[in-house]
């Protein structure tokens, strides 16, 4: 939020300081897309754990997860309307709504079908004969928009010129929500269930153990070549050609998801340890408020960076914002886990409980007297 697509090479080209340097490296080896295959994951495991116990207590209904679903649209789309183009929730909730639908089918065709999705190498020719057809051009949803326009618009204007701004933006960005995001979101939640349907999540311990030398050695090629194609690649002459950019390119990405995998069985290899877990253990209280605090980094995005705020939009350093970035998570880690001390959900995954199953439930922990006689 500190910088739209529209200007973020520029802004970024005047930062040349040891510590900015670093910072922007840091966020590409180690953070940039490598969350988003771990949250997609996650969320398509989530989904398949809790179809499987309603379908073992005879309890499962389509309808469940479609209103569950579209609750997180809900979400998504007054996220977009009201804080920031770059939301996620909306695609999870669209595709979600076929999760739930492909739950029966046999575990190796989920697998592949995973994997197919990944690996394909562009979708951007299909979206572009798709665009052509319906006379769509993504690009010139912000063709009146340039670099001092949007600070003007973020920095000083009010909520009507930054919706426009917001909308606009997300139009321009469909060919990599539906080309990159999407697909890549699929593919995970297909492995989730996948995960879900084998019951790997009841026996972590075993699994990590087992797989620890591959993904070793997943971790060793995946950053060879993320490396190479940061440091040494846009160097040469083949890298600039058509043919092969998109390859070369298609190949980072999976690189990333695997990297993003490696974080996951580092984590569950990491539990098992006592010393570790203690010191993971925190990281469960924000996940169970995962939607209060993801749209919350928004609310503390607008208020940082826009009109409504400081204004600081294009001000603050990547070693700056990295710094900030990571108080702000170690905030929400604190308050997440003072939140449910007293409540049972995080107050956003309290109102889409409530809507998912049409009916109040309680929010407030039960706290239990002891009567001393």
């Amino acid at each position: 939020m500190n910088s739209t697509y529209l200007n973020q090479d520029n802004f970024l080209s005047q930062f040349n300081g040891f510590w900015d340097q670093a910072a922007q490296r840091a966020l590409q080896l180690f953070f940039y897309t490598k969350f988003f295959p771990i949250f997609s994951l996650l969320f398509g495991l989530g989904i398949s754990m809790q179809a499987l116990r309603l379908i073992e207590k005879e309890e499962y209904t389509y309808t469940f997860f479609a209103r569950r679903m579209f609750g997180l649209l809900l979400f998504g789309v007054l996220h977009i309307l009201l804080l920031w183009s770059g939301d996620v929730l909306h695609i999870y909730a669209i595709l979600g709504f076929f999760v739930p639908l492909l739950l029966r089918l046999p575990g190796r065709l989920l697998l592949l079908s995973a994997l197919i999705l990944l690996i394909y190498p562009s979708y951007d020719p299909i979206l572009e004969h798709i665009f052509n057809s319906l006379g769509v051009l993504p690009g010139s949803m912000i063709e009146t928009y340039d670099a001092a326009s949007v600070r003007e618009v973020i920095r000083e204007q009010g909520f009507v010129s930054q919706l426009s701004l917001r909308l606009a933006e997300y139009k321009a960005n469909l060919p990599m929500l539906l080309g990159f995001l999407a697909p890549l979101a699929f593919s995970m939640f297909l492995l989730g269930l996948y995960l879900g349907k084998k019951k790997w999540h009841t026996a972590l311990e075993e699994l990590a153990e087992k797989i620890m030398h591959p993904m070793l050695i997943l971790f060793l090629i995946t950053n060879g070549y993320r490396l190479l194609f940061l440091f040494v690649l846009p160097g040469l002459d083949f890298y600039r050609d058509p043919g092969v950019r998109p390859l070369l390119i298609k190949a980072m990405v999976v690189s990333d998801v695997f990297m993003g995998l490696f974080y996951l069985w580092l984590i569950g290899w990491l539990w098992k340890y006592e010393v570790t877990r203690r010191i993971l253990s925190p990281l469960r209280y924000a996940g169970r408020m995962a939607l209060t605090n993801y749209l919350f980094q928004s609310v503390i995005g607008v208020f940082l960076f826009t009109s409504f705020g400081l204004g600081l939009y294009e001000t603050l350093s990547p070693s700056q914002t990295l710094i900030i970035a990571i108080l702000i998570f170690v905030v929400q880690v604190l308050l997440s886990r003072w939140w449910l001390t007293f409540f049972r959900y995080g107050p956003l995954e309290w109102i889409w409980r409530c809507f998912s199953y049409r009916e109040i439930l309680s929010l407030r922990r039960v706290k239990i007297k002891t009567i001393q006689r």
